[in-house]
């Protein structure tokens, strides 16, 4: 069955914007759990503009749905998963200017030193994923550096949806769909989980959640934007039905 990992760096934005202790992330991650939430997702970035350090801990401390955690494959941030100990940690690009992660990590660029991080990690009993783009060459640089899960970037489906009338069956949402169903049954092939995140929001996450064989979508800035007008518990619940209904429809290979 699908599941929805629930990413809520924006409440700690809004947190960090007095300072303050409210609202709290790790009562949103309880909110989103009882609105039927899988999975807690958390970026830790190397500035600290949102999540901080004592929210990880915290957040594996106290949830009780599984934790991933977004982190560059730096030398202080696997040790602080080895560490903490997420049931996943995902090894994502990370730039000090962008407002949101844009692209998808070049893991065949730099399969060596990824190699090194998902060793460190699994040895700490670590599930390994990498944000991808939807690329034949990362997929297969992902299997051979050991990752468990690739995770597609959903951002170019979505920014296409949106410019093209907010319909997936325009023929520049449907190219952006096929990428990712290719890319989805690559991973399968190579005995890795498949899941897909970025930019998704109520109104163009169906036809992903749609797919033969996706795993885990991962959603943040819609759900916690709803969460502002209806409530976390609420927020998280509807797009869950959404996931669902798209996924018990006729599957797409």
């Amino acid at each position: 069955m699908i599941e929805l990992g629930v990413n809520i760096d924006h409440v700690a934005t809004l947190r960090q914007a007095r300072r303050t202790w409210e609202p709290d992330p790790v009562w949103a991650a309880v909110e989103a759990h009882l609105g039927g939430a899988d999975g807690i997702t958390v970026h830790l970035r190397e500035d600290r503009r949102h999540i901080q350090d004592h929210d990880v801990q915290r957040l594996g401390e106290l949830t009780h749905i599984k934790l991933n955690l977004e982190m560059a494959a730096t030398e202080e941030m696997t040790g602080i998963a080895c560490r903490i100990k997420p049931q996943m940690a995902m090894l994502v690009p990370e730039g000090r200017h962008e407002i949101t992660t844009e692209g998808g990590l070049d893991v065949a660029g730099q399969e060596q030193k990824l190699k090194a991080v998902v060793a460190r990690l699994s040895e700490a009993g670590i599930v390994s994923s990498v944000f991808i783009d939807a690329e034949l060459r990362q997929i297969e640089a992902a299997a051979r550096i050991g990752a468990r899960v690739c995770e597609i970037h959903t951002g170019p489906y979505a920014h296409a949806f949106f410019a093209h009338g907010r319909d997936a069956e325009s023929p520049a949402a449907s190219i952006e769909l096929e990428k990712i169903r290719v890319a989805g049954r690559a991973i399968r092939d190579l005995g890795m989980r498949f899941n897909a995140g970025h930019a998704l929001t109520y109104y163009n996450v169906q036809p992903i959640a749609q797919m033969s064989g996706i795993r885990e979508l991962h959603i943040g800035h819609a759900i916690v934007s709803r969460a502002v007008m209806v409530g976390m518990r609420e927020a998280v619940a509807e797009m869950k039905r959404l996931m669902r209904e798209a996924a018990a429809s006729p599957r797409t290979p």
